[in-house]
């Protein structure tokens, strides 16, 4: 689905708004030519205000325009700018990520629980002057986890940094039953959803 894509997006000057090595390490699998600039933007919408998808795509869209603010001046402004914002949802709560090992331990238990939990990457898209934003939506069922596994699991350091605290390409992938969506979402990027979106933006000038 990329094909079509490549040349037009490799004349460009393509930036990824991110500091997720999971999300640039996605982007690296295409043959996409990219820019990474880490966006500054304060992650602290009020969480009462929006739904979980809206907070997502809000998050991702003021990272991109903190992106494009710090850029727009060089001599060389971006064309397009990506940016992303994750977090896991399970019975109406949200979780993103965990402030220290207690946290993650907590949060694990709860999406261990039996229920199943959702994941939502919120993407923000920059393109002449104009932004596009969505949310990508998986399912993930998680095996129900004894104490002294899910503190084992934290204890290897993976939780931190990751929404949901747990990181479904690593060590969890033993401990995650089945998805219903993208596996790519869950890792940080909907690539597929992405692809299809710039192909709307760029091909078909919708």
């Amino acid at each position: 689905m990329l094909s079509p894509l490549v040349e037009v997006l490799n004349n460009m000057r393509v930036i990824l708004a991110t500091s997720s090595k999971q999300r640039i390490d996605i982007f690296k699998k295409t043959p996409i030519k990219f820019e990474i600039k880490t966006s500054d933007f304060e992650e602290n919408l009020d969480r009462n205000k929006y739904t979980f998808s809206e907070y997502v795509e809000l998050t991702a869209l003021g990272k991109v325009q903190k992106v494009y603010e710090q850029l727009k001046n060089d001599d060389k402004p971006p064309d397009l700018i990506i940016g992303l914002d994750t977090m896991i949802c399970c019975d109406n709560y949200f979780f993103g990520k965990p402030k220290d090992k207690d946290d993650a331990i907590q949060i694990i238990r709860r999406l261990s629980s039996g229920s199943p939990h959702t994941c939502l990457t919120g993407v923000a898209i920059f393109y002449k002057g104009r932004y596009t934003k969505f949310c990508e939506s998986t399912t993930i069922f998680m095996e129900s986890l004894t104490d002294a596994e899910i503190l084992s699991y934290v204890e290897s350091g993976e939780s931190m940094g990751k929404a949901g605290a747990y990181a479904i390409q690593g060590l969890a992938g033993s401990f995650v039953k089945k998805i219903d969506g993208d596996y790519n979402n869950v890792v940080g990027a909907p690539l597929c959803r992405i692809t299809q979106e710039l192909k709307k933006i760029l091909l078909n000038n919708e």
